[in-house]
């Protein structure tokens, strides 16, 4: 099995996000795990910056995960994924990957987290996406977002 490394490309300084605010809906690929109900989702921005975002289910209103482009944060994470789920997605360049990272939220900015372990990849050309869960053990399941 060969692997691909995905590198987010910067899209802007500080609002990643923004240009990609428009997005009718992420059909994901395989079910988020632990969701296996949920696979239709927008993503919604939260903040005028366009850096806080919401991926939100189309198939259940109530359910959601924060959620926030990795480049924003942390500029020098690049998930290896298999070539699977490169194919899965229809990835054809890195230009064409959204790497978003689940929050947890803290009382504060200061305590909020994200999941490094298991990013939300999307093909924004292609609109499908996938929780890929990593094998690399020097990723933190709950990341400081501000050190």
């Amino acid at each position: 099995m060969t692997q691909t490394q995905v590198r987010e490309p910067v899209r802007s300084a500080m609002s990643p996000l923004s240009e990609l605010s428009q997005i009718p809906m992420i059909e994901m690929s395989r079910p988020v795990p632990g969701f296996p109900q949920l696979s239709r989702f927008a993503l919604v921005q939260l903040d005028d910056d366009g850096v806080l975002c919401a991926l939100r289910s189309l198939d259940d209103p109530e359910m959601r995960f924060l959620v926030v482009s990795a480049v924003s944060f942390f500029p020098d994470y690049a998930p290896v994924v298999d070539d699977a789920t490169v194919a899965e997605l229809g990835i054809e360049t890195v230009e064409d990957v959204l790497v978003l990272v689940v929050l947890s939220a803290g009382t504060s900015l200061a305590e909020t987290t994200a999941n490094l372990l298991a990013p939300i990849l999307v093909n924004t050309r292609t609109l499908r996406g996938a929780q890929v869960i990593l094998d690399d053990p020097a990723l933190q399941l709950a990341a400081p977002l501000v050190a």
